[in-house]
């Protein structure tokens, strides 16, 4: 009996995501729905609207202080959500 290679699922459901271009719009949503996951409760309750323009995460922050200290801290946050989705979907974060 001859035996085939198999290939797991998760490596035929990437190469059919990123074939029918559904690969970005996928990752863009887990980082949207992982933002308060990967900042914490604290800064999630503040959060507004999350979206993505482009390679720019945008976030509305309730707090003008908490969104002055996280101005600081963007390319940290930016790093963080690229880790969190294993890709990098976004080069800055944008605060209104």
């Amino acid at each position: 009996m001859e035996r085939h290679k198999s290939t797991p699922i998760n490596s035929i459901l990437d190469i059919w995501l990123r074939q029918e271009g559904l690969e970005t719009p996928l990752l863009q949503h887990r980082m949207i729905v992982g933002w308060p996951i990967v900042m914490g409760e604290a800064i999630a309750k503040y959060t507004g609207e999350i979206n993505i323009y482009g390679n720019t995460l945008r976030v509305k922050i309730k707090s003008p202080a908490l969104r002055q200290n996280l101005m600081m801290m963007r390319t940290e946050i930016a790093k963080k959500m690229n880790n969190y989705v294993q890709a990098q979907i976004i080069q800055d974060v944008t605060f209104y």
